[in-house]
């Protein structure tokens, strides 16, 4: 991504909290861009915003990523139902 796109993007939208939802929410959320992850029902919202600390925590366990920046990147996920 260019640098001047980069600067545009303030935040990001995801629609769909499923594999492909949560995957693009935690890319984006770990690159330090806020998230707001919608579905269409609280427990899909909820399992997706689980998977994401799953995935985060086994990151953290092997010493990929710190834990200060597992909770910065949770903490830039909104998660939400509509």
């Amino acid at each position: 991504m260019s640098p001047d796109v980069r600067q545009d993007i303030r935040q990001v939208g995801v629609l769909g909290a499923g594999t492909m939802g949560n995957g693009i929410a935690q890319a984006f959320a770990a690159a330090g861009y806020p998230v707001i992850m919608r579905d269409i029902k609280p427990e899909y919202v909820d399992r997706g915003m689980a998977t994401i600390a799953k995935s985060l925590e086994r990151l953290t366990a092997r010493g990929k990523l710190p834990g200060d920046a597992r909770d910065a990147t949770l903490a830039r996920i909104r998660p939400t139902n509509g």
